[in-house]
């Protein structure tokens, strides 16, 4: 399993547009081979902070859909957004 996670800061007015290109990115992670899930969360006990996280098979299934999507879903995104962190992670245990 690999986790890889975008930290936003993010004013009012832009979340409504960050909700809406964040459901088009991932609608197309979807499509590529070794996606399997996506998640918009609020950052807990801060201010105007969210976080994009995508859980891939494997890394190497994140790289192909960001060498083949990122540019071109960056260029097509509405909400202007300030990047606070990337965060890549990878599973040792799971409990379901």
């Amino acid at each position: 399993m690999f986790i890889h996670t975008v930290l936003f800061e993010i004013e009012p007015k832009e979340v409504k547009d960050y909700r809406n290109d964040s459901r088009m990115w991932a609608s197309y992670a979807k499509k590529v081979k070794g996606f399997v899930a996506y998640f918009t969360m609020k950052r807990f006990g801060y201010k105007n902070q969210y976080a994009s996280v995508y859980e891939w098979k494997t890394k190497k299934d994140h790289d192909r859909f960001m060498d083949e999507h990122h540019d071109w879903l960056v260029n097509k995104s509405k909400a202007r957004v300030k990047v606070l962190g990337y965060y890549n992670l990878r599973g040792v245990d799971r409990v379901r």
